[in-house]
């Protein structure tokens, strides 16, 4: 499971990254967009609508589920792990730490949790919960935040991505905190610390890129668990993986602040994801499971070069 430190900044970028796909629809894009391709047909703040509109139906779409590869690097090491979701929640199993398969007791253990979860449908049902909350808090976000942010068209540029696939001309947009608006709750009230720049893949109408600092400390907790020091950074990026859908390629935190008022906390990681393989929407946590074993297995005849084939980061 995620440590209270790895959370709290997975939150904040989870704030971030939703609040720019409902805010992203400003009066400064309009002025600076310009006009000339197929995909400008749409007025500018059309298109924006439109992008908004897929991720959110994205979010709510059950039936487009994946088994998909995490290499994870902080200055302590590495960590790569195995991901399928499932009708019920997310199954994921680690396989390998600094690129190296884990010994035969790391493995047990990880069986163990697994089968833990399998044979206690209370504590998966928590899980299931947990996951669930996440998701519909994201989404009121999004719904509750659409003025968060102010815009100004910054030109376009030439995406390329993990698939290989170039000359995706996307739309480039800097934010900026809308001094105007007057957030509801402390929770909000974090993403009035943020600035950085949003890139828009204006073919498929999809959020592409976020690259974002905190210009100023932001906390979180109503302050009492703590705060994020001003001049932290993050960079989200999302793609077509492959089958028509999206997903999060790849993502890099670097923050310092303090937890529970006191103790100082520092994260730096980078994340790739990789390998999306579409698997069947109702597929149940059991069945994930054996999924994952059935893929360490494969991995493990295809050797070591599998899971160092891993550590390509962006």
């Amino acid at each position: 499971m995620l440590g209270r430190v790895e959370m709290i900044s997975r939150i904040v970028i989870a704030f971030s990254l939703v609040a720019l796909l409902a805010g992203v629809g400003a009066s400064s894009l309009r002025a600076g967009m310009q006009a000339g391709s197929a995909e400008d047909s749409l007025s500018p703040m059309a298109l924006v609508r439109a992008a908004v509109a897929n991720e959110l139906v994205a979010a709510n779409d059950t039936s487009i589920k994946h088994m998909f590869c995490q290499h994870r690097k902080t200055p302590q090491g590495s960590q790569t792990r195995l991901y399928v979701e499932t009708r019920e929640a997310i199954a994921g199993m680690t396989i390998a730490y600094n690129d190296k398969p884990l010994t035969p007791e790391q493995l047990q253990n990880e069986e163990g949790r697994l089968a833990g979860l399998v044979s206690n449908p209370e504590q998966l049902r928590r899980k299931q919960r947990q996951e669930k909350e996440e998701a519909e808090r994201t989404l009121r976000i999004v719904r509750a935040l659409p003025d968060a942010f102010l815009f100004d068209y910054d030109g376009t540029e030439v995406g390329t991505t993990s698939l290989g696939r170039e000359g995706i001309r996307l739309v480039r947009l800097k934010f900026r905190p809308n001094p105007a608006y007057r957030p509801p709750s402390r929770v909000e009230d974090a993403l009035g610390g943020m600035q950085g720049v949003v890139l828009i893949d204006p073919a498929s109408r999809r959020i592409a890129r976020i690259d974002g600092t905190l210009f100023r400390e932001v906390s979180f907790g109503w302050g009492i668990l703590g705060h994020l020091d001003k001049g932290g950074h993050f960079f989200v990026e999302q793609e077509d993986v492959g089958d028509g859908s999206w997903d999060i390629s790849s993502m890099r935190l670097e923050f310092t602040g303090k937890i529970l008022l006191f103790k100082t906390i520092a994260i730096k990681s980078e994340e790739v994801f990789t390998d999306f393989r579409r698997v069947p929407p109702d597929i149940t946590f059991a069945e994930g499971v054996e999924m994952l074993k059935a893929e360490l297995a494969r991995r493990a005849h295809g050797g070591s070069e599998t899971v160092r084939a891993q550590s390509k980061s962006h």
